[in-house]
């Protein structure tokens, strides 16, 4: 099989979020955990390989998309993707720049985009700023996110202290003229000697005139905004029907159930909405810290909850709580203790008859899927703007309703997501 599009995702809602997009768009998508170790089913057109590389070291994050680029290539991949988040969360050292340097290293092209705009959610990039919604990237919640804490918005200036190329910008007004005048600023840009631009975008218009301009790009780097653009770039080739249906999933049945990690404005809301209407468990982590079985508590209490609807565990707080419990245990202790908690209790709830499960937050998410064992998921429908619900792959024809999972970034959806993401499901 040779497929058309080859991604790789940062994280794992992220990637999530990036084949909801080309599904929408009508790519046969599916998205693998890690690099694939077995065939993808037949009939696929894109592929997202996440990884959990966002915030390691940057040695190794360059590492791991190394890995996942050799897999594409060899799979016959036209074109290669790498995203991350719609916020450009990284630090001064990476891991954005560095992973997307080696990419062209290793694909020989001399010339990139970064473009994390996603219109839908309200992350929209003018004058080479990011704006989440009304305000400037540093003056969001992002700028207290406790791992990739956002406190400059021009990203021309945060993606240049990551690379040794030159970073260059392409402006809304060259954009909105369209695919011809995009593609003759990258022309301008690389005759300057720029190897990387960022890229203005404020609508889909501007994604889909942005996505036309990177037809001949060996690689795209972007949020998943810009995906939106590239599917008709395959039609135009001959390479991509115009009436696939690509968001069917099988049917799915059993309890339903929410876990939440993120401490995203969003996520917090969500979590509020849900608490005032339905069953919530709040996961302390300095009760973790201690050695309680905190694990253990929330699977006896989901116990018969289970079968009166949708119940919600959660970690997610507020800037100054996170802070607060970061002082005491440290943040990389405090974060590992969440993530391993909820992965538990998911698992558990997986094992009581839970067959539709909603998990907020990308590091969250990883470490759901891994200790579930899925390596793989079918994506349907969007709930809402970068949002999809999935299947996992494992299950055969003829095997028991598989599992469905919605991989919810932390700072998307609307604030009844938890509530209404189960009137999406077949």
């Amino acid at each position: 099989m040779s497929l058309l599009l080859g991604c790789i995702a940062d994280d794992f809602t992220g990637g999530t979020d990036l084949a909801g997009m080309l599904v929408n768009a009508g790519m046969r998508t599916v998205q693998m955990i890690g690099v694939p170790r077995r065939p993808l089913p037949e009939g696929t057109d894109a592929v997202v390989i996440a990884l959990k590389s966002r915030t390691i070291a940057p040695e190794a994050a360059v590492a791991e998309a190394l890995a996942a680029l050799r897999w594409l290539r060899a799979a016959g991949c036209r074109q290669i993707y790498f995203k991350y988040c719609s916020t450009f969360d990284s630090t001064p050292q990476g891991n954005i720049g560095p992973v997307s340097e080696a990419l062209m290293a290793a694909l020989d092209t001399p010339f990139s985009i970064a473009c994390p705009a996603f219109p839908a959610n309200g992350r929209t990039v003018y004058k080479g700023h990011l704006f989440v919604g009304d305000v400037l990237l540093s003056e969001s919640g992002m700028r207290h996110h406790p791992l990739t804490p956002m406190t400059d918005a021009n990203l021309v200036r945060v993606l240049q202290q990551q690379v040794k190329g030159k970073v260059g910008l392409v402006e809304q007004s060259i954009v909105a003229r369209g695919e011809k005048a995009i593609g003759e600023r990258f022309a301008a840009l690389r005759a300057d000697g720029c190897r990387l631009a960022i890229v203005d975008a404020i609508s889909d218009a501007d994604l889909l005139a942005i996505g036309a301009a990177c037809a001949d790009l060996p690689l795209v780097t972007a949020g998943s905004g810009v995906a939106l653009g590239l599917p008709q770039n395959f039609r135009r080739a001959g390479l991509l029907a115009e009436d696939l249906v690509a968001d069917a999933l099988p049917a799915t049945d059993g309890y339903r159930a929410v876990v939440a990690g993120s401490c995203s404005l969003a996520t917090q809301a969500q979590v509020a909405a849900m608490c005032a209407v339905r069953p919530a468990f709040r996961v302390d982590p300095l009760a973790l810290a201690r050695g309680e079985d905190v694990t253990g508590a929330a699977l006896i209490w989901a116990g018969d909850r289970l079968s009166d609807g949708p119940l919600l565990v959660y970690a997610s707080a507020d800037a100054e709580s996170v802070a607060a419990v970061q002082q005491q245990i440290g943040a990389e202790r405090a974060g590992s203790l969440v993530e391993d908690a909820l992965a538990l209790i998911a698992d558990g709830l997986v094992k009581r008859g839970v067959g539709q499960l909603i998990v907020a937050g990308g590091e969250t998410a990883g470490a759901v899927v891994k200790k579930l064992g899925i390596d793989g998921l079918r994506i349907g429908a969007q709930i809402d703007p970068g949002v999809p619900w999935t299947t996992a792959l494992a299950a055969t024809s003829g095997a028991a309703p598989p599992l469905a999972l919605a991989l919810k970034s932390g700072n998307f959806g609307s604030v009844d997501f938890f509530l209404n993401a189960w009137d999406k499901l077949t």
